[in-house]
């Protein structure tokens, strides 16, 4: 029996290795694009490109671990059933379902794991990666800009910039909103920010412009102004520094979520969207489990050792857990269904389904 089990579990931990390895590499691949471009066209340093690349691997794996278990249990047991090795230990009379309990056991080991990562490394990887993020945002300002939208990450002014080339912007239009007054504009032909990180400042400088100007006798009336070199310096600095003072849900662990939910509470401020983050932390870890669950019984009935087929039906699975966990997230923070119901309703359902599946097919 032992030999049996050790071979079941050694059958399933070489496809999950190698899922984790390939997934989690597709993953990264994505995202080399961005970061290359970080660095060859916003002159980002190599090292706020390789922190930002590190602290993006844990946030990775909350995805890619119970991806990867999920088509290994149907990689592995699809294979054994296939070439009836599974038919012929039943019939020497020997339960099935003892045979995959070490594969649910190390389900529930990687649930927990993800537990742990969900709640601690997560929010510290997440919240490492907004500081750095601000960093490179004060060290080159143009990294963290984006052509052809409007860009309202400075105090007072919105920016709209047509076309940005290495640290030059061209063609660029500033608008600052006043309250009462008409919306004062700034338009240049080209751009440029000055960084300057030992003061935690940044200038902007504009070239071959025009820029309005409150009028001395009627400041609510502005006049135009023609300029060859403008300076202007932004609140960026400060801006970001209260930005990163204060945590987003996603930079905080449970306990600190629970914190906050009582705060308020407190302050009779409605703490759903907390709530909901607390429970989605933890049904996203169990999904792991729930998957081998599900997985061991269909890759007997379907009896599929081909690889394509296998992750075709993983990705099916994934697809429909987190269709239906957006779904559970959406009613959660509308208030039609309770928090902790709504994020583990998925788990629940796709558990039931292979709770039910293992059940007929231990007692036929």
């Amino acid at each position: 029996m032992r030999i049996l089990r050790n071979y079941f579990l050694k059958e399933f931990i070489a496809p999950l290795l190698m899922g984790l390895t390939v997934l989690t590499f597709i993953m990264i691949l994505g995202n080399l694009v961005q970061i290359t471009n970080l660095i060859i066209n916003k002159g980002v340093d190599i090292i706020s490109v390789s922190k930002l690349f590190l602290f993006m691997i844990p946030f990775l794996l909350t995805y890619t671990l119970p991806i990867s278990a999920l088509a290994a249990t149907l990689l592995s047991l699809g294979r054994l059933s296939s070439d009836n090795e599974i038919i012929a230990i039943r019939a020497s009379g020997i339960n099935i379902f003892r045979l995959i309990i070490p594969q649910l056991v190390v389900g529930l080991v990687l649930s927990l794991v993800l537990v742990i990562f969900n709640d601690q490394v997560i929010p510290y990887a997440h919240f490492a990666s907004r500081k750095t993020l601000l960093e490179v945002g004060i060290k080159n300002p143009t990294a963290a800009l984006e052509p052809g939208v409007f860009i309202n990450s400075f105090q007072k002014y919105i920016l709209f910039i047509y076309r940005i080339e290495d640290n030059k912007m061209i063609n660029v239009r500033i608008y600052e909103p006043q309250e009462g007054k008409p919306t004062r504009t700034i338009v240049a032909k080209r751009g440029e920010f000055i960084a300057v990180p030992e003061k935690s400042m940044v200038k902007l400088k504009l070239v071959d412009g025009t820029s309005d100007e409150p009028d001395p006798e009627n400041p609510k009336n502005f006049y135009k102004l023609n300029f060859k070199t403008y300076f202007m310096s932004l609140n960026l600095a400060k801006a970001q520094q209260q930005e990163e003072i204060r945590k987003k849900p996603k930079d905080m662990t449970i306990k600190e979520l629970l914190q906050e939910a009582e705060k308020l509470k407190k302050e009779s401020i409605d703490p759903t969207p907390l709530i909901t983050e607390i429970h989605s932390k933890l049904a996203l870890a169990f999904s792991c489990f729930v998957f081998i669950l599900l997985g061991s019984s269909l890759a007997i009935i379907t009896r599929r050792r081909e690889k394509s087929i296998n992750f075709g039906i993983a990705f099916l699975i994934v697809g429909i857990y987190y269709i239906l966990l957006i779904s559970s997230e959406t009613l959660s923070l509308q208030g039609f269904i309770a928090p902790w119901a709504a994020m583990w309703l998925p788990n629940a359902i796709l558990g039931l389904i292979g709770v039910i599946l293992t059940y007929r097919l231990c007692a036929s």
